[in-house]
């Protein structure tokens, strides 16, 4: 979850964020943001109108009916799974979009009654009826083109979407549950801020321009700092366990957080695109805002499953 900044001037800043500029040779240059744009070629005040509804939204639902958040889940990724097959089609790439979206609701929702069994069974399924599906989509006479191609980035889909997604349904299920989400969300949204923030404010180094030159190892250190914090903090505070447990899950969101960041660059950008979507204002799509948080929540459900 990042938020795009223009191109500073040579020496200047580098702020946060998802590459807007031409994805290849010869691609054409962006037009220019309107003047009530941000620095990041956003709409600012709609992208944060929408964050902190959503945030609020979020945190009443896990606090009153936790539960509720596994339908949430299950309905932002099927809007994900829907934005991405939809721009890989776009490209020529035919992933099985329905499979792909009722094998994903499977995914999500045997993690309530069957746990961790339930997941990898959904998913294995899912796979299996992918393949398949791929095989046969064009009839039993016609020869597969692109078979190999095909089934390989819809199990990359799977895997990116609804099996990273099912570790926070996994984790509302146990003790203490919707408080371990709201470790994963605050962490994962201090990480951004702080990247944003230091980015904007001190960012000069690239960290892998060829993937996203808007992001600088000075945001990185930033999201390190706030990050480290805000976990530590929330599970003091809200888990009421060790803090030495809170700084080594800040340390771990980050790494994950911004890993997970710049595979949808990467995606984005072999697809050449800025985003996946249009759905949120200021934001782009449901995809465009989970990039980061798919990741981490595996990485939020491992480290306090084993430790907490």
């Amino acid at each position: 979850m990042t938020v795009p900044a223009e191109h500073g001037t040579p020496g200047g800043p580098i702020s946060e964020g998802d590459p807007s500029e031409p994805v290849s040779e010869g691609a054409p240059a962006p037009e220019a943001a309107p003047a009530a744009k941000s620095k990041a070629g956003r709409n600012l005040p709609a992208a944060i109108g929408v964050g902190v509804g959503l945030g609020v939204a979020l945190i009443l639902i896990l606090v009153y009916v936790p539960l509720v958040w596994i339908g949430v889940v299950a309905v932002a990724m099927a809007v994900a799974t829907w934005e991405v097959t939809k721009r890989l089609r776009e490209t020529g790439i035919s992933a099985p979009r329905i499979p792909l979206l009722a094998g994903g609701q499977a995914i999500l929702w045997l993690g309530w009654p069957f746990g961790p069994v339930g997941v990898l069974s959904a998913f294995a399924g899912t796979v299996l009826v992918c393949m398949v599906w791929r095989l046969f989509d064009h009839g039993l006479k016609a020869t597969p083109q692109n078979f190999l191609r095909d089934t390989a980035i819809t199990v990359f889909v799977a895997s990116w979407i609804p099996l990273l997604a099912s570790f926070a349904v996994l984790m509302v299920l146990q003790a203490d549950g919707a408080g371990r989400v709201l470790c994963l969300m605050i962490g994962v949204v201090c990480s951004d801020v702080g990247g944003y923030a230091a980015g904007v404010l001190f960012g000069k180094h690239p960290m892998v321009p060829a993937i996203s030159p808007k992001k600088s190892w000075e945001g990185f250190f930033g999201s390190l700092l706030f990050c480290v914090i805000g976990s530590l903090l929330t599970v003091t505070l809200i888990l009421d366990e060790n803090s030495m447990i809170g700084v080594l899950l800040g340390v771990v969101l980050v790494v994950t957080a911004t890993l997970g960041d710049l595979i949808e660059s990467q995606v984005k950008r072999e697809l050449r695109i800025k985003d996946m979507g249009t759905l949120l204002p200021g934001h782009g799509g449901i995809m465009d805002r989970l990039d980061s948080l798919l990741p981490s929540a595996f990485v939020t459900w491992l480290v306090l499953t084993v430790l907490v």
